[in-house]
């Protein structure tokens, strides 16, 4: 919101307040004002000219020769190449030794033969942005208004003298986008009193406006408010100079005398307006209604727009004329032909107009301000002023009457709370009478009343429904700076992790140590990606407003994070990637308000684990590396509950021959497997393999007391064996046979080696373990080991029909 200091002036009493210390007490007390431009800075020594005589140029076919009066005794000759340049205008003259926008020093020269003693200049010459050049003067200069006086500096004509404040307005403070919302404020921070000028509408009292328009709405939800004045006989032209300098100084482009009131009350009052040519609507019945699906209309922008049931629409008892709160309809725009006015003011439902404005990416200052809230105090006051204007700057005259829907009941709102409550929640202690008086400083009625406090908020803020909201007024004019800097009281409670966080850090430890990296991914993803990988079924958790459609949608897994990564470090020639994250997915209970956050772990490896050296080629990763790893892990969690692995054939972007469920007691926690060849062909990624767990399970589950022991005195034993099994035999089956019939003392048991292919017979794999034996209170004997070591043999030939090789 781009507020004139000049215009601003208009209402209060700024003598003593310079720009730039208005703008610094607003940025502390809510309002940041993100810059303070002066347009003439850096502009010198450009006066106001008079075209005396303006003739063709002998050598060129579009230069001209002219002779302007400058307030000296003699014309000044200058050429000019501006097709609009027409003898008897006041212009914009750059004098020799003048500065225009971008420091350019301006020279008495000679173009084509002809003395040229300055430069007539544009309004883009002195700084002025295309967007807001009057269109009448965008492809010329600038014609300043007849009474201007030769000689003169042109700044204090075009307002150039004025100072902009930036206001970055959050959308919580709406009532600031507005002159009248910004000058309450500031006359809240300086205890100032605002004054604004009084409106006098002249009504035709012959003519009424039942007999030019009626007014209907179908929902009045959409439509609380919805009211029509008419302004007959008006002529469309320029607007005065005062009125296009404040539109361009906040950044609109004047258009005409009608369009430009619209913006300028939109400007002054925060009441978005809009203009209809009158003799266009095909009926004089105004209907506002849903729009039908796949209706269509053109909007001012020139730009065919398909409609649904989301938009609301004006229509003229048939067809649309305009997007409500959002842009007017191209058929019914104001024209230089225009004659009578329909003058629309209006409360449209908010999420509606954000809806359209999104579905159809057409955000409009009208809507910005309809999506965020509207003064309904002052909407027939601005329709009013706006009806007045029309009438003077038009040479109209405004009919009797409004043509109106009025369903919203406009009152102030009452809001409590109490001395105490404020002083605790600031740290201060202010006294009832400095609340009372900032409370009136702010506009608002106040009564206090044995600690209590009754706050009478006008419409004006309508931002303002809690006790909280009274709080944050009271420290926003009491001042930020002015609160005491305390510490809280608390018992001190002694340092320490919880339970989850020491498994999460060990977990992070022991896969760092085992080769793999950290990443962190967004909790935000694509529909498609949050709803790969899933653990469980569950609904999709979208935001209303993202701010793009690949950051709409709260993850559900954490590998579609981790395949992103793998995908980046592919593109990026790194061939090897071994990648973990740990963070929250969210599911979805119909039943509940709030997602369910469930911490999961996931792991990512591709390429190789080991580095290429002159040893020899780094060992490309398989199942059972990522199995390995995550085997290791399961163990160190010294878990009570035994961990299965079980084949899973159902996960759709996983390897149905490649991947298993673990299982913790008999219940699901996670998977592991290799990505399925399809969808890595989709994401571009090379054979990759992932594991996903549910890690708050693991956190729950009953886990083994650590216990520390010696290192054993006595030396252990192994013994290997290799077998030849059916390929549908699997470790998991085998490590149960072996452990189940090992005897007391067998400790452990590994694979080392797994072989399938030549001189193996076509259905049957070869599997070689070890099996680790340890007393550790005496030395093994040959014999023991030796008889444990043939009943394993024995029970994997009988139970899983294996050979001994």
């Amino acid at each position: 919101m781009n507020v004139s200091y000049k215009w601003l002036s208009e209402y209060l009493n700024l003598d003593s307040i310079t720009p730039e210390e208005l703008a610094e007490k607003l940025s502390r007390t809510g309002i940041e004002v993100e810059d303070v431009t002066i347009p003439q800075e850096g502009l010198k020594k450009i006066v106001v000219g008079h075209a005396l005589s303006v003739v063709d140029h002998p050598d060129s076919d579009h230069l001209h020769i002219c002779q302007v009066d400058i307030g000296e005794e003699e014309p000044s000759q200058i050429v000019c190449g501006a097709p609009n340049i027409a003898a008897g205008q006041k212009i914009i003259v750059a004098l020799p030794g003048s500065r225009i926008t971008g420091n350019k020093k301006i020279k008495k020269s000679k173009m084509r033969g002809e003395v040229s003693n300055g430069m007539v200049c544009s309004l883009e010459e002195l700084g002025y942005s295309d967007k807001v050049i009057p269109k009448k003067y965008a492809d010329g200069i600038y014609v300043l208004p007849e009474d201007a006086v030769p000689g003169e500096e042109v700044f204090s004509y075009l307002a150039m003298d004025d100072a902009i404040l930036d206001l970055s307005v959050t959308a919580n403070r709406a009532d600031a986008l507005s002159m009248r919302g910004v000058a309450h404020e500031v006359a809240a921070v300086y205890d100032l009193e605002p004054s604004f000028k009084e409106v006098v509408l002249t009504e035709d009292s012959t003519d009424k406006v039942e007999d030019y328009m009626s007014v209907s709405v179908e929902d009045t939800t959409d439509a609380p408010i919805y009211t029509i004045r008419v302004i007959k006989d008006i002529k469309v032209k320029e607007s005065p100079m005062w009125l296009q300098t404040k539109l361009m100084n906040a950044g609109i482009r004047p258009l005409n005398n009608i369009v430009d009131i619209t913006n300028y009350i939109l400007l002054e009052y925060g009441q978005p307006l809009h203009a209809f040519d009158y003799d266009q609507l095909n009926s004089k019945e105004i209907l506002v209604r849903r729009a039908k699906e796949n209706e269509e209309l053109v909007t001012l922008d020139e730009e065919e727009r398909t409609l649904t049931s989301n938009n609301i629409v004006i229509t003229d008892g048939q067809k649309p004329v305009a997007l409500a709160g959002v842009m007017g309809g191209l058929d019914s725009h104001i024209t230089d032909d225009t004659v009578t006015v329909a003058l629309e003011a209006a409360l449209f439902e908010p999420i509606s107009v954000r809806k359209t404005a999104k579905e159809l990416n057409l955000r409009s200052e009208s809507s910005s301000r309809f999506e965020k809230g509207i003064n309904l105090a002052t909407l027939q006051q601005a329709s009013e002023h706006a009806a007045a204007l029309m009438a003077e700057l038009g040479e109209g005259t405004v009919v009797s009457g409004v043509a109106s829907v009025d369903t919203a009941e406009v009152k102030d709102s009452v809001v409590k709370t109490t001395l105490g409550k404020i002083n605790r929640s600031l740290g201060t202690a202010i006294s009832a009478e400095e609340i009372e008086k900032i409370f009136h400083q702010l506009g608002f009625g106040v009564t206090i009343s044995n600690e209590e406090v009754t706050v009478v908020v006008p419409p004006r803020r309508w931002d303002i429904h809690i006790e909280a909201d009274l709080i944050e007024e009271v420290a926003r004019i009491y001042g930020y700076d002015r609160l005491p800097s305390t510490l809280p009281t608390t018992e001190s409670l002694p340092g320490g992790l919880t339970t989850k966080q020491r498994l999460v850090r060990h977990t992070r430890r022991f896969l760092e140590d085992a080769g793999l990296a950290q990443a962190i991914s967004y909790v935000l993803t694509t529909p498609e990606k949050a709803s790969r990988f899933m653990m469980r079924e569950s609904d999709m958790t979208q935001l209303e407003m993202p701010m793009s459609e690949e950051r709409s949608t709260l993850r559900m897994n954490l590998i579609s994070g981790l395949l992103d990564d793998v995908q980046y470090n592919l593109s990026h020639n790194n061939q090897h990637a071994a990648l973990y994250e740990t963070g929250r997915v969210f599911y979805k209970d119909p039943t509940q308000t709030l997602p369910i956050e469930e911490e999961h772990l996931a792991g990512v490896i591709t390429g190789s684990l080991g580095e290429k050296d002159w040893q020899g080629e780094g060992e490309e990763v398989d199942f059972y590396v990522l199995k390995g790893i995550l085997g290791e892990l399961m163990t160190t969690y010294g878990l009570v509950g035994e961990v299965e692995y079980q084949q899973d054939t159902n996960r759709s972007d996983m390897h149905p021959g490649r991947t298993a469920t673990i299982l913790l007691n008999g219940e699901e926690i996670g998977f592991i497997g290799q990505i399925h060849p399809v969808t890595a062909k989709e994401l571009d990624i090379n054979e990759t393999y992932a594991f996903e767990l549910n890690l708050d399970a693991i956190v729950q589950a009953e886990k083994e007391a650590t216990v520390y022991r010696g290192i054993p005195k006595y030396p252990g034993m192994t013994r290997d064996v290799a077998l030849l099994v059916d390929d549908t035999v699997t470790n998991q089956q085998i490590v149960d046979v072996i452990l189940e019939k090992g005897g007391k003392y067998l400790k452990h048991v590994r694979l080392f080696d797994l072989y399938q292919g030549e001189h193996i017979a076509p259905g049957k794999k070869s599997m070689a373990y070890t099996l680790a034996y340890l007393n550790p209170e005496a030395t093994l004997q040959e014999e023991e080991v030796t008889k444990a070591f043939e009943e394993v043999k024995e029970a994997i030939v009988t139970q899983l029909n294996a050979e001994i090789r």
